[in-house]
């Protein structure tokens, strides 16, 4: 039951966060939170720790977010702006 509720959380989470945006730090800022929401999620589904999947998720969402360029993905503007 715990499984569950964590990973509803974390799904919950990262349907919040689906929105990348403009910036380098935007991008960076929004993968990161995808990342660790997918993370999380995965954590849990493989019998893991949600917080380590999540930690991992982030730290990989924010390189892969910051690495992009606007002309190769932009979503539109954040939620938080």
């Amino acid at each position: 039951m715990k499984k569950l509720q964590n990973m509803m959380i974390a799904i919950a989470a990262l349907t919040l966060l689906a929105a990348c945006g403009n910036s380098t730090g935007d991008r960076a800022l929004s993968g990161a939170g995808i990342g660790a929401g997918v993370g999380a999620v995965g954590g849990t589904l493989i019998g893991g720790d949600p917080v380590d999947g999540a930690l991992v998720g982030g730290a990989v969402g924010a390189a892969a977010g910051g690495l992009t360029k606007k002309s190769n993905i932009d979503l539109g503007k954040p939620i938080w702006r």
